[in-house]
């Protein structure tokens, strides 16, 4: 067999002293990409199929030398990627990692032990009970959210991704609202979000089962103070209506930082609106959860007390890495009674959690049976930062793109859209010579958009809201300077200039 062969003279299909070797060798090479990484175009220029007609059309027979893969990567991989942890990427919203995320990474997968129930890991489950506790009281929420809180069934989980966390809530909300109201009546149910809250949501109630006429996403205006934000009394108007019908109401989905503007719907009416109608109250941070680690944006979370769960996700911006969605909840004990199943494989004395038993076993808390050690990752990354340097990083992203904000509002041939939340900034160019026709604006701003992303040298995202398409610059990898935000802005201007010329 090849040098990639790990298996040692006994037959066993691990050898230590290869994989510390061969570990040496990726390890450098993660360094030298990061290390080049500004060479690279941002978003990748190749075109569909490129990748697939370098590679074979089946697997090797035989093992393959670890040089041959390094060197297929080099030449193969990474010219088809868009590279996200480039100082120069500046669209959607992060996806951050750190070097503490990548060893914690390496020592999820070192260990590789799927935490099912505390059973099969203790560590696993109580590292994590500890974690999701320590985040927590970072972003200031209610103690009726944490493990020690007091009420014995707070406490939160690390899933995937946002659609996990909207898939267990609205499982429990369901659950709950079935046992009233009889299966029959199941397709009466309705849920709420704004045309602004993420398309996972319509995703994930389809996939639920709620009939796609009942899912309702209130209209939000350019209106001020608060821009594109969910309006409670277009949504009472809806419920109303709906209730009117013979309707159930079920599910309301509040956000905390919409991914086109970052808009912050207003929590404490919201939860009024659903406290008065018997909804489940989810409060999607996503993204400026993050944010409310620093004491100067705990505001927006104003109202959270009343949400009856919260998720943010630590891997788009604190510098954690894909695969850490922390979702809050009051009542632990309705996400269990909708998703606890028992086989007798799985039966153990701590296998059922009762209030002389309080062990918890996290695959009732999530739609999987199985789990990587995502904590561990998270862990690493609270205990190498600390919250002080976890906050300044925050507090420099925002001011790198308050001077971006700046460098846009100091040329009239642009516009800021909205007003700036947290890291991002969005606006447009102006055409002073198209009699303020939105068609020729948006075309105008397509060019652009293609003009700065075809040149490799950056990437940036748009987005449509109200009518209006607007660029997005958004901050937030662990590599941006100040440096390469002025040259990004060089760039949007040398665009523009030539864009308006002709």
């Amino acid at each position: 067999m090849g040098s990639f062969d790990l298996v040692n003279s006994n037959g066993n299909l691990f050898n230590p002293e290869e994989f510390r070797k061969q570990a040496y060798q990726v390890v450098d090479f993660i360094a030298n990409y990061y290390t080049q990484i500004e060479s690279y175009p941002v978003l990748s220029q190749v075109k569909p199929g490129d990748i697939r007609n370098q590679l074979p059309n089946t697997a090797p027979s035989q093992s393959e030398s670890l040089q041959a893969i390094l060197k297929d990567i080099t030449n193969v991989i990474i010219p088809g990627m868009t590279h996200w942890q480039s100082p120069n990427f500046f669209a959607f919203f992060p996806n951050n990692v750190s070097t503490a995320a990548l060893l914690g990474e390496m020592l999820c997968t070192g260990f590789n032990c799927p935490g099912f129930s505390w059973q099969v890991s203790p560590a696993i489950t109580e590292l994590e009970m500890v974690v999701m506790d320590w985040l927590a009281n970072m972003i200031n929420l209610p103690k009726s959210f944490l493990f020690s809180g007091g009420s014995g069934t707070g406490g939160g989980i690390i899933q995937n991704t946002t659609s996990d966390a909207i898939i267990m809530t609205l499982h429990a909300a369901r659950d709950r609202a079935i046992k009233k109201i009889g299966t029959e009546n199941m397709l009466k149910l309705v849920v709420y979000g704004s045309d602004q809250t993420h398309s996972t949501f319509e995703k994930v109630s389809k996939a639920m089962g709620i009939n796609p006429n009942n899912i309702r996403l209130i209209p939000t205006v350019m209106e001020k103070g608060r821009p594109f934000s969910m309006c409670p009394l277009k949504l009472r108007k809806e419920i109303e209506n709906d209730v009117a019908k013979g309707l159930v109401p079920l599910y309301l989905c509040g956000s905390v930082g919409t991914t086109s503007t970052n808009a912050v719907d207003p929590l404490e009416q919201l939860a009024d609106v659903a406290t008065e109608y018997g909804m489940w109250f989810h409060v999607d941070a996503a993204y400026a959860g993050s944010a409310c680690i620093c004491p100067e944006f705990q505001h927006f979370f104003n109202g959270i007390e009343r949400a009856d769960s919260v998720s943010m996700n630590p891997h788009k911006w604190l510098l954690t890495g894909l695969g850490c969605c922390c979702l809050w909840v009051k009542r632990s004990d309705l996400i269990v009674k909708a998703m606890r199943v028992e086989p007798e494989y799985l039966k153990n004395e701590w296998s059922s959690t009762t209030e002389s038993n309080p062990v918890v076993n996290f695959k009732d808390w999530q739609l999987g049976a199985s789990r990587k050690f995502n904590s561990i990752r998270l862990w690493i990354v609270l205990r190498s930062h600390g919250v002080e340097n976890l906050q300044n990083h925050i507090r420099s992203d925002v001011q790198m793109v308050a001077d971006f904000e700046m460098f846009v509002k100091s040329d009239p041939r642009f516009e800021i859209v909205v007003p700036r939340l947290f890291a991002l900034v969005c606006f447009r160019l102006i055409n002073p010579n198209n009699n303020n026709s939105e068609d020729a604006n948006e075309l105008l701003n397509r060019k652009l958009l293609d003009f700065v992303n075809s040149s490799g040298k950056i990437y940036v995202s748009h987005t449509i809201v109200g009518g209006i398409y607007m660029l997005r610059f958004c901050v937030g990898t662990m590599l941006t300077e100040e440096c390469h935000i002025i040259a990004a802005w060089k760039l949007i201007q040398e665009g523009a200039t030539q864009l308006l010329k002709n």
